[in-house]
């Protein structure tokens, strides 16, 4: 992905699976995490910064980590996407959606050109809250 952004002349969709994050890495008990899915997950990311970006200390009395929200996690990505890889077009993402409405994956857009970016935005902003 970083790649992909340095080199100036891809436009990404990318598929930014919350769903799976949350049921098999980001526990609330941290030591419950499997480490082969961690390691799975530091290798989406790029290293292992989603740590801070999933989970704080500083509410806890005692220290313990305590997950943060989707939205936090989602919007460190998407600074990633950004800062990181050097997309300069990063549209809030899309979530996506289950028959349950549940959100199960965010879908992203990264880009380096404007009329791609407005265009995706576009749709984004028509479709994001269908079926919340």
């Amino acid at each position: 992905i970083q790649t992909a952004g340095k080199m100036r002349s891809i436009d990404l969709f990318l598929n930014f699976p919350i769903g799976d994050i949350n049921r098999n890495v980001l526990r609330r008990n941290t030591k419950k995490t499997d480490p082969e899915q961690a390691n799975r997950l530091t290798r989406y990311w790029g290293d292992e910064s989603w740590r801070e970006a999933a989970y704080t200390t500083e509410r806890d009395l005692f220290g313990y980590h305590e997950k943060l929200s989707n939205k936090a996690v989602v919007d460190a990505f998407r600074r990633r996407l950004i800062e990181t890889a050097r997309f300069s077009f990063v549209p809030e993402p899309m979530p996506m959606r289950n028959s349950r409405s549940a959100v199960i994956y965010y879908l992203f857009f990264a880009s380096q050109n404007t009329v791609g970016a407005k265009i995706v935005r576009d749709i984004f902003d028509k479709y994001r809250n269908r079926g919340s």
